[in-house]
Parts: structure tokens; sequence; C-alpha cells
């Protein structure tokens, strides 16, 4: 069973304005001061749409750091 590698905003090549404006009100919504539940409402919202669009909840997020070298064998 293959599976497709998981894709993040980061990887977009030319994101759409709708895109754009979610991943900054992702990422600005609680720094700006805004009533919590408010915020929550926002995130999850978010959230649940990019899981539905594009399989991947944390979409927005961005890609999971790493340690070492990736395992696929394409880096020295």
């Amino acid at each position: 069973m293959a599976t497709d590698p998981t894709r993040y905003f980061q990887d977009v090549e030319q994101p759409t304005e709708w895109m754009k404006a979610l991943a900054e009100v992702r990422h600005r919504a609680a720094r700006e001061g805004w009533c919590y539940h408010h915020v929550q409402a926002l995130i999850v919202s978010i959230d649940q749409y990019a899981e539905a669009a594009f399989g991947n909840r944390e979409f927005f997020l961005g890609r999971p750091q790493s340690i070492g070298p990736a395992r696929r064998g394409d880096l020295p």
C-alpha cells in the first residue's frame, strides 16, 4: 500500500489568496488578544477545513522538524 507524502502549506508553490489568508489567521490568532473561545473556534474550523481539503489537519502548521537526515536515502 503506497501512501502519498503529507502535504504542508510551505510545500505549495503558488498558494491561492484564500490559502494565504487562512494561514495568516491560523498563525496570528493566538497573538492578537482576541477572546480565547473565538480563537479556539477559528483554529478548529481552519484545521477541519485543512483536513477535509488536503487530508492533513496540520497543513497550515508547517512540516515537523526532524533531528537527522531523511531515511529515504536521497541525502548523503
